[in-house]
């Protein structure tokens, strides 16, 4: 009896250990505002909207300790549109991110699946559009970066992540195309590299997409996980900020490169906008994208914070040279740690731009195109972290 007492008692102890070196965590975050638009395919508009600064999502995400330094991790997370409980990509049950790993004290985390590219982990955080102060409706025209609030997550992912050395971080990505016979037929790859010291934050990225949007791949258009169907996409970013106080100012440059693209999708449509679609104009050719970003952020009280960016774009075109200019304001009050509400309008216009190709409508991220060259935003939100 005692001997069985003392077993039970062993397998207590045991299960409470390996409980404790484990964990599992539901969390999410809730975003949702009204907007007014002043022009969305022709019209003004008023609407309930949602995932406008950041993704709207709830998830699971877990590790596990094997010893030694080693940890099991995973994560599972889905998007969702708060103002009708739509799936934010179409078909996916978990689309915003699905993936599991090793991590590494020492070495670092290998993770396979569903993931954001290196590029947006690491310099996307950079960016007035990444963070909450900014965010994805006030992202450069188009998306064409990636760097925007993790809108783009790539398919079929094996991404490492380097340990922090002296304050850097590297990380690299390939994402298959899975298709037999056809190895780079929509597949993906890239790498990054971020410093962080002090009030100092540095980072660049390459990422590289072939025939993103062809089918299933790593980046399908069935989901909108591609922004751009084209033949070649080749973005390389590079951006640093610095904390002084209660300020943060940043300077952000990436430059895009399309080739023979033939179509961009509108998030605010749920459709892709190119040749096919006479009415919105049409994309072939060669694109190139340059974008210039400013930002700053200023915390007025711990509650109270201003923000506000401003982003040139240079394209070239087919001969012609369209620019874009994107100009955002925020002003953020936090009523507890999980909870805060937000005002922030976005403008931009566009110029140069061939009247017969979607580049001469303004778009201002997560809306409907407008029917000018111009589109101004205004929206009035809230957000909830659980």
């Amino acid at each position: 009896m005692k001997k069985t007492l003392l077993a039970l008692a062993m397998c207590g102890a045991f299960v409470g250990t390996a409980h404790a070196q484990s964990s599992v965590t539901l969390y999410g975050l809730i975003d949702t505002g009204l907007v007014y638009t002043n022009n969305q395919l022709g019209h003004s508009n008023w609407q309930l909207a949602s995932g406008l600064t950041q993704n709207t999502v709830f998830g699971l995400k877990g590790s596990e300790d094997l010893g030694g330094g080693l940890h099991a991790v995973f994560k599972i997370e889905q998007g969702f549109l708060l103002n009708n409980g739509a799936q934010a990509f179409s078909g996916d049950g978990f689309g915003s991110q699905a993936w599991v790993g090793l991590q590494s004290d020492q070495y670092g985390t290998v993770t396979f699946g569903r993931q954001f590219d290196v590029m947006n982990d690491l310099v996307g955080p950079l960016t007035a559009e990444f963070n909450t102060w900014g965010g994805s409706i006030g992202g450069h025209p188009f998306e064409n970066d990636n760097l925007s609030a993790n809108s783009v997550v790539v398919n079929n992912m094996a991404k490492y992540a380097s340990p922090t050395w002296h304050g850097v971080t590297f990380e690299t990505m390939y994402a298959f195309s899975n298709k037999a016979g056809d190895f780079s037929n929509n597949r993906s790859y890239g790498f990054g590299v971020s410093y962080a010291q002090g009030p100092i934050n540095l980072a660049a990225g390459y990422l590289q997409l072939n025939n993103a949007g062809n089918g299933s791949g790593a980046a399908p258009s069935s989901d909108a996980s591609a922004d751009f169907i084209a033949e070649r996409q080749r973005i390389w970013s590079l951006g640093g900020n610095y904390t002084f106080g209660p300020a943060t100012v940043g300077l952000v440059w990436s430059h895009s490169q399309m080739d023979n693209p033939s179509g961009v999708f509108s998030f605010g449509t749920g459709t892709y906008l190119g040749a096919d679609d006479a009415s919105a104009g049409t994309l072939s050719g060669s694109l190139r994208m340059d974008n210039f970003e400013v930002n700053a952020k200023y915390s007025l009280t711990p509650a109270l914070t201003v923000s506000g960016a401003y982003t040139y774009t240079r394209g070239a075109y087919n001969g012609s040279s369209p620019g874009w200019n994107t100009g955002m304001l925020q002003a953020d009050y936090s009523v507890s740690k999980r909870t805060d509400f937000y005002v922030e309008g976005v403008y931009q216009n566009v110029h140069g731009a061939p009247a017969d190709s979607v580049l001469s409508h303004a778009m201002i991220n997560t809306l409907s195109p407008s029917a000018t060259d111009s589109q101004v935003a205004v929206t009035v939100g809230m957000r909830h972290a659980f």
